[in-house]
């Protein structure tokens, strides 16, 4: 890849905002994120944008609480009857029957709408099959993952999620990322997730091979990184202001990634916690700067990584009250402009 097909430490966002009004929201992630917006998930401004609700419209089963703020899946004999229509849907090859409704994304359709975009790239995100399967459970308090049935449904409706937005803002910019957010992937290998491997990495990759443009997945704990780096994968988001040095325990796998092409994205700028408050744009540069000396202790050269890196926040700020969010992710683009600028880094 030339310079300029590479991001070259732009900023962008993990996903979620703690505003409640749409154009407030989308105004000043437009505003700041210029190279590489985002469209923001707004979950407080209601339930049906809560990341594990957002992509279950048209699943079949959903039982949505909207007191409660709970939801859950119903796997029954009528289950089948409900999964037919699915199905028909899915098989039309169509990904606009899978369209986002305004109310479960409304910053989704509010970016859309104001047309074509001057950036280099745009970015969407998609809550992953793994992470979906864990949090719905069915009336027996269990996973809906293991049912191999509704695993099936929910690997086919992220792809055609996936799909949709990709068209979608394909058509506001040329150059796209989707990111799988896969932020239940840090119970993997433990007690709390009998899943495989192969099914992991089989449910990321039906996904990530349906799509044209850059893929993403993000995963805001710890995990197996090296599970996520065997699938095709373009971009690795990533906490890097905690888990650094348990991605720098899988040298070989990260040097095989980059090899064929491979990005990251380093989760610079924390958001949680009095840090979240209290961090500088000096502070946030040693982060990156103590990240980057990681790898390099590992054998990797920063005049490699730099380009084919993008910054941004620890993950989503959907939790922090609006100043504090704002202050994170003002802070991810100030960084990334002191990044590019100090390393001289190409357009």
């Amino acid at each position: 890849m030339t310079d300029q097909m590479l991001p070259n430490c732009r900023a962008t966002g993990i996903g979620s905002t703690p505003h409640t009004d749409t154009t407030t929201a989308v105004n000043f992630v437009l505003a700041h994120f210029k190279e590489v917006p985002f469209w923001p998930q707004l979950p407080r401004r209601t339930f049906m944008e809560n990341m594990y609700v957002q992509y279950t419209e048209y699943m079949p089963g959903i039982c949505l609480d909207m007191e409660e703020e709970r939801i859950s899946v119903l796997l029954d004999d009528a289950w089948l009857d409900q999964a037919e229509p699915f199905y028909a849907a899915f098989l039309e090859e169509d990904p606009n029957c899978f369209a986002l409704g305004d109310d479960y994304a409304a910053g989704f359709h509010e970016v859309v709408k104001r047309g074509v975009l001057d950036a280099w790239a745009v970015k969407g995100h998609v809550t992953g099959p793994i992470s979906l399967g864990f949090q719905i459970i069915d009336q027996n308090l269990r996973p809906s993952l293991y049912d191999d049935m509704m695993r099936d449904v929910l690997i086919k409706n992220v792809l055609r999620h996936a799909q949709w937005q990709e068209a979608q803002l394909r058509a506001l910019c040329p150059r796209t990322i989707v990111s799988i957010d896969e932020p239940c992937l840090s119970m993997f290998g433990s007690a709390y997730a009998a899943i495989s491997r192969e099914d992991v990495v089989g449910a990321l990759e039906e996904i990530f091979s349906g799509l044209q443009g850059w893929t993403g997945t993000h995963c805001c704990g710890n995990t197996d990184w090296s599970l996520l780096m065997e699938t095709s994968v373009d971009i690795l988001f990533f906490d890097a202001f905690e888990y650094t040095e348990y991605l720098a325990l899988y040298p070989n796998e990260l040097r095989a990634f980059l090899d064929r092409g491979g990005m990251l994205g380093w989760g610079v700028v924390p958001n949680k916690g009095e840090v979240a408050e209290t961090i500088t744009l000096d502070g946030a540069g040693e982060i990156f700067e103590s990240a980057l000396a990681r790898l390099e202790q590992k054998g990797f050269d920063r005049q490699e990584l730099l380009p084919r890196s993008l910054i941004t926040p620890a993950c989503g700020t959907g939790p922090l009250t609006v100043p504090v969010a704002e202050r994170v992710m003002r802070l991810t683009c100030e960084l990334s402009d002191r990044v590019r600028a100090s390393y001289q880094l190409g357009e």
